[in-house]
């Protein structure tokens, strides 16, 4: 009796695993394109969290670094019986002395309204505020003119007014014609618009308000002369320093009385409530691409169940088990490993735009965009594990049946 030894099962090649993975997809192109969709929201979803963000923290650091973290801003506080306190006459001269002190300023609360019409009532502020200020402001803030020219030391007397951005659009301000400048109403006396300020990030109480000359300021709008908030640019290096001594410095006498702020931190904070909501949303991307992994393991199974002829052929053809598996197994891979990569794309794209939207940076992390594509190639891969053991599981002669 002559024993005969069958050969050995031929090992598919990666490349023929493959090739065998894409022919299930082309034959069902409109389902396959369905379910990788899923996978492909899911997966944009999560890079556009990581990416806009991202985006939004470069624009924030080139923002900060363009305006300096070195502004630190003093105020009035609370005194013991819960009154407002006063800052003294001399506060902003008495910055000065504090050695890393660069430049210093400051701005006096006036009790006037601006109006842009007599026809206006007098108590409609439309929230604006009046502020007495010197012409060094504008440099102690890093601010720019947008229109017109900022407060001179010539006309710290006369009714010359330079208003905020957001200000001269609440009062119907957008441009000054030199010939025939704007004029606005603070209080009874009527004042000529000399210039309009861009944004200012840093001190948003100058967007929302009308500057006027500081001796003006006493001698028409009942200005007593104490500043109510001091502005000091101080070295880089030393900002701490001089904020732990600022408040005793202006007022000696009191220092419990004055409150001492760095509006470089307020905006970080904003970006950490930003951050915030962007793990929520991470979060729902996650859900999106879990929802997209049981749409996938749905049409695995599906598949699998239409393809019991095919594979039974290949069982009966010498296909192993561990071949068929791998074809399908293969197949979920690459549909997930597809839809991820288009996710990618569109995940690129929302956040270049965004980014453009708003004057950004685009900055796509790299870990995002390629674990965009592992994270998709992974859920496929559990997605398609049980209907790959199921598949390799059939036995040919039930397959044929």
């Amino acid at each position: 009796m002559t024993l005969v030894t069958l050969p050995e099962p031929a090992r598919l090649k990666p490349p023929d695993v493959v090739a065998l993975g894409a022919h299930g997809m082309r034959t069902r192109p409109v389902r396959a394109v369905l379910s990788a969709l899923g996978i492909a929201i899911g997966v944009a979803a999560m890079v556009a969290v990581l990416a806009i963000p991202a985006s939004g923290a470069q624009a924030l650091h080139d923002r900060l670094a363009a305006l300096g973290t070195n502004l630190l801003t003093a105020g009035p506080g609370q005194t013991l019986f819960g009154d407002t306190a006063t800052l003294p006459d001399d506060a902003v001269p008495m910055a000065k002395r504090i050695g890393p002190v660069q430049a210093v300023s400051g701005t006096g609360t006036t009790s006037a309204n601006v109006r842009r019409s007599d026809k206006i009532a007098p108590n409609d502020s439309s929230g604006l505020a009046v502020y007495a200020a010197r012409p060094d402001l504008l440099g102690v803030l890093g601010g720019k003119v947008r229109a017109g020219a900022f407060l001179a030391a010539g006309n710290q007397d006369y009714p010359v007014v330079v208003l905020g951005s957001q200000a001269a659009a609440r009062l119907g301000v957008d441009h000054i014609d030199p010939a025939r400048p704007p004029q606005v109403l603070i209080g009874t006396q009527w004042f000529t618009v000399a210039g309009i300020l861009a944004p200012m990030p840093l001190a948003p109480e100058i967007e929302r308000s009308a500057l006027v000359g500081w001796d003006v300021a006493e001698r028409l709008l009942g200005f007593d002369g104490h500043p109510s908030t001091v502005y000091v640019r101080a070295e880089e290096s030393q900002v701490d320093s001089v904020r732990s001594v600022l408040a005793a410095t202006l007022n000696p006498q009191a220092p419990n009385e004055v409150e001492v702020r760095r509006p470089s931190d307020a905006l970080a904070a904003q970006k950490l409530t930003d951050t915030t909501y962007s793990a929520l949303f991470l979060g729902l991307g996650g859900v999106a691409l879990l929802v997209g992994g049981v749409g996938v393991a749905n049409t695995m199974v599906i598949s699998v169940l239409e393809r019991r002829r095919e594979i039974g052929l290949r069982r009966a053809l010498g296909a192993t088990k561990r071949q068929v598996r791998g074809q399908f197994l293969a197949e979920s891979v690459l549909l997930s490993g597809l839809g991820g990569l288009a996710g990618v794309l569109a995940g690129v794209l929302v956040t270049a735009g965004y980014a453009l939207s708003q004057g950004w940076p685009a900055v796509l992390p790299a870990g995002a965009l390629a674990g965009g594509v592992g994270v998709a190639a992974l859920v496929g891969a559990v997605a398609g594990a049980y209907p790959a053991v199921r598949a390799a599981r059939l036995p040919p002669t039930q397959a044929l049946a």
